[in-house]
């Protein structure tokens, strides 16, 4: 918008026009406005078009005589002039996309929230389980600093342990699924080269078509419009650890590109714990036109995790460093020699009010582990796409949001071969590499989902949603003997919730929803086992499992008031067929479990944060961040184990740090993790100890520039901890060798530069 003031030969401004004129230019000077531009300069001076003249007008005069409509007035005030040094700054700064991220998250009626990897980035980045440290309702703990974490949201997948497909959240890159009719490749997940990273719990994953119990986690990657032109980092400390990343980013005319390379390696805490991976995620941008955008997405990572196996209670208090004397003397590992996941997601803005996305990836996952005496090579070859389109407008006078989005993946060639690799027991006098058993996977996820946010009175909102699903699995023994299953289902999956702004500061929310999650494909083989022959004790046919659905309700509230800042919600699910597994001896030796169906069991917990600024003042702030995730799931009245709570997973989980940030760039943080006792078996008769653990961080960033230094002290007190636990059935009184230890006393260092 243009504000001009104009003064011509033989007119003059009246009182009220100057005053006027001067007050259009204050506020133009005070007026921040938005644009995709960074920031103009505004000189008012008399050699600009359009600005004011620097000389007071003249009078109009007639052969050197005042004009009549002069004549007789009095002299006006001079209008307000600025001086020819004066600068005038416009802000037009864009908001960030990391702002932009949260707006939108906004309008969902249930807890979610956004982590901005500028805050992750103050320290160690190793795995993905500092990415999502912080997060109430989200269970994420490394073992041995492998990439296989133990992740659960909302009681999602807590049976599956470490190095396993992900199960019952959607997983996604810059909002294109990862997530296979097998589950979630873990080694992607590269925790550098990320921008930003979206976690939405429960069924409040909803408009990505995360339809699972768990809900969804969205990683975004940066672009070239929000990266650095050439940007390097390093990190090295305890247990031989080091990692590398190098990264640039640029727009160019219409394209932009981004392209980040990771190394790194950590020689172990725990014996039996080296790992190693190399990455590659890159991306490449091309704008049409205002309308029309793509984006090319492209990773490659290639992993090697030590396998330690798992100890029991005493061992890990006695001493953590220690591994499963069966794994050490057969080196065991798992590898990942190379996998790849190629997209494209195109965006077209139809008018002002509605825009439609297209997305296909593709993924290729081969693995070989290598636990026992025996190797199984799996490979996994994946399709998947996306159809969302938006729209917003007015309905009946009043505003409406309106989503309709096709999300399918598919399976294309999954297989898993099992072959020696030892010459002892069983294999002695087999040659190494022998074939015992082949067997293939299939599967297909399709969703055709709808949501609608109608605002039914100011700032009050209602929302209603369905899906249509479809889901195909199958599996299949080729070898030594045949044997297939098969299994499909059509499933019809509704949400309704609300959303009441009751001011700038406050909302509330609520929503009763279902969900829904097949399971995966390769857990259909759970049958019976070969008890003869070279492939005795591996599985020789599948079992039927129900898809798990659930009924969640939900009610919450986010908001900020006086230097605070908070997320509270408490949700109810009432599971049906829930997908458990148990971990045997047997199984542990051929790197799988058991899995089946559950008798009727419920998820409730409280998911709280609260950010506070404790005291602020002029050159900095000191601040606490807390989260608390209360976890509460339960049989509710199973024939075996009655009300017994479901192992695996603390009741009771919170994190909290004290930060100290100056605006000469220097930050500090101490925080402490706090766990519960977990349960080690279904008859919760067994349970890893209690703990809490202290670290520190401090940092230093120069200001204005892309430079930062930190140095991380982890587990201050050298605690003894088990961070993950597997259970077993029934653990009747004795020690199960079920537990994975947390590090010790760690300190990490880093660099990262910028420009």
């Amino acid at each position: 918008m243009k504000n001009r003031v104009y003064f011509h030969t033989g007119f003059r401004l009246g009182v009220s026009r100057a005053r006027l004129s001067s007050v259009l230019l204050s506020a133009v000077a005070m007026t921040p406005l938005v644009s995709e531009a960074a920031e103009h300069k505004i000189h008012t001076n008399h050699h600009r078009t359009g600005a004011l003249s620097k000389k007071p007008a003249k009078s109009s005069t007639v052969n050197g005589a005042q004009s009549p409509d002069t004549l007789y007035r009095p002299a006006p005030p001079k209008p307000f002039v600025a001086p020819s040094s004066e600068t005038i700054k416009v802000s037009t700064r864009r908001r960030s996309v990391v702002d932009q991220s949260k707006a939108a998250l906004s309008t969902i009626p249930g807890g979610v929230s956004v982590i901005d990897a500028h805050e992750v980035l103050k320290g160690r980045n190793f795995t993905n389980a500092d990415v999502l440290a912080f997060q109430p309702g989200v269970f994420a703990q490394s073992s041995g600093g492998g990439d296989g974490l133990r992740l659960s949201i909302r009681g999602s997948g807590i049976q599956t342990g470490t190095n396993y497909f992900r199960s019952g959240i959607l997983m996604m890159f810059d909002g294109l699924p990862v997530t296979t009719p097998a589950g979630t490749p873990y080694e992607l997940f590269e925790a550098l080269g990320v921008r930003y990273t979206e976690v939405l719990r429960g069924a409040n994953a909803f408009d990505y078509g995360g339809l699972q119990l768990g809900g969804a986690i969205n990683y975004v990657t940066p672009t070239g419009y929000d990266a650095d032109v050439f940007q390097v980092r390093a990190e090295a400390g305890s247990f031989n650890y080091n990692k590398q990343q190098i990264s640039s980013g640029k727009v160019i005319g219409k394209s932009d590109y981004y392209v980040s390379i990771t190394k790194s390696y950590r020689g172990g805490y725990q014996q039996q714990t080296a790992a190693s991976s190399f990455g590659v995620n890159a991306n490449y941008g091309y704008r049409f036109n205002d309308k029309v955008s793509t984006r090319f997405f492209f990773r490659y990572r290639q992993t090697q995790n030590g396998y330690p196996g798992f100890l029991t209670r005493d061992q890990i208090i006695d001493n953590p460093k220690q591994a499963q004397s069966t794994y050490v003397a057969l080196h065991s590992k798992r590898i990942q020699p190379g996998s790849k996941w190629y997209g494209n997601m195109t965006t077209i803005r139809i008018d002002d009010h509605s825009k439609l996305e297209l997305g296909i990836d593709y993924q290729d996952a081969p693995i070989d582990i290598e636990n026992g005496t025996t190797a199984g090579v799996w490979g996994y070859k994946t399709i998947a796409g996306v159809i969302r389109y938006s729209r917003k407008d007015k309905l009946w006078g009043h505003s409406n949001d309106a989503l309709f989005g096709i999300d399918t993946y598919s399976d294309l060639d999954a297989w898993q071969t099992t072959r020696t690799r030892t010459y002892t027991g069983t294999y002695a006098g087999i040659p190494l590499g022998t074939k015992l058993r082949h067997a293939t996977y299939g599967g297909t996820d399709n969703y055709f989902h709808i949501r609608d946010n109608f605002e039914l009175f100011h700032n009050f909102w209602l929302t209603a949603a369905g899906a249509l699903d479809f889901v195909q699995r199958s599996t299949a023994v080729t070898y030594p003997t045949q044997s297939s299953l098969g299994t499909s289902a059509v499933g019809f999956t509704p949400r309704g919730g609300f959303r009441y702004v009751i001011s700038p500061h406050v909302s509330v929310y609520g929503n009763v929803s279902r969900s829904f999650q097949p399971p995966n494909d390769w857990q259909l083989l759970s049958g019976a086992n070969y008890t003869t022959g070279p492939a005795a004790g591996l599985t020789a046919t599948g079992a039927s499992l129900e898809n798990q659905t659930a009924t969640t309700y939900e009610i919450g509230t986010t908001g900020d008031w006086l230097h605070n800042k908070w997320s509270l919600t408490y949700y109810y699910s009432s599971v049906r067929n829930e997908l458990l597994s148990v971990m045997t001896p047997l199984s542990q030796l051929y790197g799988n479990a058991t899995y089946s169906n559950a008798s009727p069991t419920v998820h409730q917990g409280v998911e709280a944060s609260l950010e506070t600024d404790l005291y602020k003042w002029s050159g900095g702030t000191l601040g606490l961040r807390q989260s608390y995730t209360y976890q509460d799931f339960h049989f509710k009245n199973d024939a075996v184990f009655g009300r017994n709570k479901l192992p695996g997973i603390p009741a009771h989980f919170y994190q909290g740090e004290v930060r100290l940030d100056l605006k000469n760039g220097f930050y500090a943080g101490f925080n402490a993790q706090v766990s519960s006792k977990v349960s080690g078996s279904y008859d919760d008769t067994y349970f890893a100890p209690s703990y809490h653990i202290y670290n520190a961080n401090v940092g230093y960033e120069w200001p204005g520039k892309h430079r930062q230094v930190f140095l991380s002290f982890n587990n201050l007190t050298n605690k003894h901890y088990a961070s993950i636990v597997v259970p077993e059935y029934i653990a009747g009184g004795k020690q199960l060798s079920v537990m994975q230890p947390g590090d010790g006393f760690g300190l990490f260092g880093g660099v990262s530069v910028g420009f």
